[in-house]
């Protein structure tokens, strides 16, 4: 099966049919590389899309991945990173392997095929210039021997003709051999042009053009075994990563697998563990018995053994009665008046109508009630904006749960060691480095090292004394050291606290920059502030700082709950001021505070309160 004998008459459709298959390679290779634009890309948003989950550093997130869970979803996006670098592989594979290659062999192809069809055009055009000569010699043939016929019969005519002279005659007879030789020799002519061109025809058709077409189908052939080779390699070079894609979706399975829930549960512990007792059981208050409260009574802080003794959860004298919250700062919560304060009276002279009929007595509501009302409503922790706002974190980290503080300082002294050691490598690195310069004077000057050995040593001596600081503290939260109360650590040398904690300045931090006072919006980021704010011990029940004076305008009893008496023209320290509700907290001394209507006194803050305010 040959195209040189079974096409021999399809030049032209060749010429097409070979066209139409480099045509065709052409279009395999546009398919490859658009296949590798595709793999690259895939990859592409495959690493970017394991960049975009993994944890930014030195954030949250960086914490959050010490769980199991957390662990294998981080093994996973590093897994699809590597598989998309084996995307990027078969990019580069078929980009080099059949890309570049099919296109250098379709350029040889085309110069090949070109050369091909220009040797069966030169036959052609060969074999067409014989045709031309033989139909030239025929038609000069078939013209010299009607030439001859026709001075053949001339000559025959004269020669009947007795009118006609002899030399006329003789002279038509050589005209006519003449004529007669001329055919002869075009015969002659023709004969050996037509030997010539059967010949040449010959050749043509069964040797020059056989061998044409034989090498176009060699070309054909192995452009055909071209593409299948490629066909074959393009999917060799899928099959080749298959298995370290497999390696990666292995290494996925075997992070699934690692997942431990009861790690987890653990380090969930010791992250969020308070070390705090939870609170005891609230014992019954008889309100059977007919009481009438004192004055001193209905303080908030009437002795702090009262205080103590009147709520006391579970019977524990110095257990934790509430986590994060103080004594007296529960207690104001559960006391504080619940209803509007009464309004100034209308005379001159309050004083001669007790508390009149603006002040209605409030009906004793039971210590239930106010506690499910504080667990339900949001209490108004005002220090909260000052954390907010970028307040300082205490050094020693007694804003935060005891587990937590301990956790804290421990990872602070382990730090601190850590830059203690290197220090003493470093001088230690320096000294060895003197002895040379002391055994060896043209290697350097001994002398210029001390200032270096003198700086690292002072750095050694701070760290040191940083780090017996924080092991206090920490020691103090073990219980290996006997609890100090805030003030003794606030005034010791040695543990001197710049950054104070910020439970010290609430009462400073009741309003906005702007004087405007503002509400926390969501419950949930209170509650979690509170976890991080109140750093004090829950027995040492530490009084709120005076923030100014005020003046009593009229006599007011306080037979409510939570509320104090006062005298006209008494002068009694303000502890905290108006909320918005109408009412003023004031403290007479130590042990006697509560709250007064805010219409009935003229408060002078301090000048650290933004000056002086008065409420008529």
């Amino acid at each position: 099966m040959s195209w040189g004998t079974e096409l021999w008459d399809q030049f032209d459709n060749l010429e097409k049919h070979t066209q139409w298959g480099i045509d065709i390679l052409e279009k395999y290779i546009k398919f490859v590389k658009e296949r590798t634009e595709i793999e690259l890309s895939y990859a592409k948003q495959l690493r970017n899309l394991s960049k975009k989950y993994q944890p930014k550093k030195n954030s949250k997130e960086e914490e959050e991945y010490r769980y199991t869970a957390c662990k294998a979803f981080l093994s996973t996006l590093n897994e699809m990173n590597d598989y998309a670098g084996q995307h990027e592989v078969i990019s580069e594979n078929m980009t080099s392997q059949i890309t570049v290659e099919l296109a250098r062999y379709v350029q040889e192809l085309k110069q090949e095929r070109k050369s091909h069809f220009h040797d069966g055009r030169k036959a052609q055009q060969h074999i067409e210039t014989c045709w031309k000569q033989l139909e030239s010699s025929k038609r000069r043939f078939e013209r010299d021997c009607k030439e001859a016929d026709r001075a053949q019969q001339y000559f025959e005519k004269m020669d009947a003709d007795i009118n006609v002279t002899k030399a006329d005659v003789e002279k038509a007879r050589q005209q006519a051999q003449m004529r007669h030789q001329m055919a002869e020799d075009s015969k002659a002519d023709y004969s050996s042009i037509l030997q010539k061109f059967n010949h040449e025809q010959h050749e043509y058709y069964h040797t020059h053009i056989p061998n044409i077409f034989q090498k176009i189908q060699e070309m054909e052939e192995r452009r055909i075994v071209r593409i299948g080779e490629s066909v074959k390699t393009y999917a060799e070079l899928d099959r080749q990563v298959i298995p370290i894609i497999g390696k990666c979706l292995d290494g996925i399975v075997k992070a699934a697998e690692s997942i431990d829930p009861k790690n987890d549960s653990q380090l969930a512990i010791e992250a969020y563990k308070s070390g705090f007792e939870p609170p005891g059981d609230i014992e019954f208050e008889d309100y059977t018995q007919p009481m009438k409260r004192t004055v001193s009574d209905n303080s908030l802080s009437n002795s702090r053994g009262e205080s103590k003794s009147e709520l006391k959860f579970g019977g524990k004298s110095k257990g934790k009665l509430w986590p994060f919250i103080k004594k007296n700062k529960l207690m104001s919560l559960l006391t504080s008046p619940h209803q509007p304060p009464p309004p100034p009276p209308a005379s001159a002279s309050p004083s001669a109508v007790p508390n009149g009929p603006q002040s209605p007595k409030q009906q004793k509501e039971p210590l239930s009630h106010r506690f499910n009302e504080f667990m339900t409503s949001k209490p108004k922790i005002h220090c909260f904006r000052s954390l907010k706002r970028g307040g300082a974190t205490p050094e020693d980290f007694s804003n935060l749960p005891p587990e937590q503080r301990r956790k804290k300082l421990q990872q602070k002294v382990d730090e601190l060691n850590k830059e203690i050691q290197k220090e003493m490598d470093q001088r230690d690195a320096i000294t060895k480095m003197k002895d040379v310069y002391l055994k060896n004077p043209q290697m350097g000057d001994p002398a210029s090292l001390d200032h270096k050995l003198a700086e690292v040593s002072q750095n050694i001596e701070k760290l040191r004394l940083e780090a017996q600081k924080f092991e206090a503290w920490l020691a103090e939260v073990e219980g290996r050291l006997p609890a100090r109360s805030e003030q003794a650590r606030r005034q010791s040398g040695m543990y001197d606290v710049q950054n104070p904690p910020a439970v010290n300045s609430c009462a400073q931090d009741r309003e906005s920059p702007d004087g405007s006072y503002t509400e926390e919006q969501s419950q949930e980021s209170e509650v979690k502030v509170l976890a991080t704010d109140f750093d004090d011990e829950f027995d040492d029940e530490e009084s709120l700082p005076a923030i100014g004076t005020c003046k009593a305008l009229y006599t007011f009893e306080g037979q409510n709950e939570g509320t104090i008496s006062v005298v006209e023209g008494e002068t009694v320290y303000v502890i905290e001021e108006d909320k918005g509700d109408g009412w003023t907290r004031i403290r007479r001394n130590e042990d006697e505070e509560g709250y007064v209507p805010t219409s009935y006194v003229e408060v002078y803050l301090d000048k650290n309160a933004k000056g002086a305010k008065t409420y008529i």
